[in-house]
């Protein structure tokens, strides 16, 4: 169900905007998930980095706050959103930029960011949602800067199928059919990303959420952030 302003609210609700933090807290292995996602995007000092879709701002905190160094911008649709994540950010002391704009219509210049971090957006969005965003992402990349995404993926047993059903009936059946059939690879593909690759699996009571990684052609090996040798991009062991 979308809202007057065209979206898609995290809970649906505004009046349950406050509470997305703890029922993410309580309910997923937020922490441990959002940590190797960060570690997995390879951050570094100097490097403009993009939370897309950054709702209350815990992964872009948690990534400022692992690199200092780096400069962190969020954006997101939903205001009341962004006013926690603002709020957030003057706790912590960190100086993060948070934009409020849409995934699919970024306002931001060509090859403005080294590096694109996604956590459980992108099921969110519509099927041509979902291609827009990917265009856009591959768009305000550097060439060599790299997409790293937490989100549901193709349930990898008949038990997180079925609890993928709730995630469904909040979210829409229609928005998450591309997750279920494990459809973001090729989606990040299509819109001229390449090295896309499964990096890991987390066994959560929603369902399996997949971490994923993509990078855009061009640039110098030391922009793209090579991985050393063995570190690989081969999908880790799952996690519960």
């Amino acid at each position: 169900m979308g809202t007057r302003d065209g979206y898609l609210r995290a809970l649906r609700f505004r009046t349950l905007t406050p509470l997305y933090d703890a029922l993410i807290r309580w309910t997923m292995p937020e922490d441990a998930f959002k940590r190797r996602l960060v570690a997995q995007a390879e951050l570094g000092p100097g490097q403009r980095v993009l939370d897309l879709g950054c709702g209350t701002g815990t992964l872009t905190l948690l990534a400022k706050g692992t690199v200092p160094g780096a400069e962190l911008v969020g954006i997101d649709p939903d205001a009341d959103a962004l006013e926690i994540a603002r709020a957030k950010s003057v706790r912590a002391g960190l100086e993060i930029r948070f934009d409020r704009g849409s995934a699919t219509a970024l306002p931001y210049p060509e090859g403005g960011f080294d590096r694109v971090l996604s956590s459980l957006v992108l099921h969110h969005l519509d099927p041509e949602g979902k291609r827009a965003a990917a265009r856009e992402v591959y768009r305000v990349l550097r060439p060599g800067g790299a997409l790293h995404v937490a989100d549901w993926g193709r349930p990898h047993n008949p038990l997180m199928r079925a609890a993928f059903l709730g995630v469904q009936l909040v979210d829409g059946f229609a928005t998450t059919a591309e997750s279920v059939a494990g459809r973001l690879p090729r989606i990040l593909r299509e819109a001229g990303l390449e090295r896309v690759e499964e990096r890991g699996r987390f066994v959560t009571a929603f369902g399996t959420l997949a971490l994923y990684s993509a990078r855009k052609p061009g640039g110098t090996r030391a922009a793209r952030g090579i991985e050393r040798p063995g570190s690989g991009g081969r999908p880790a062991g799952e996690h519960s």
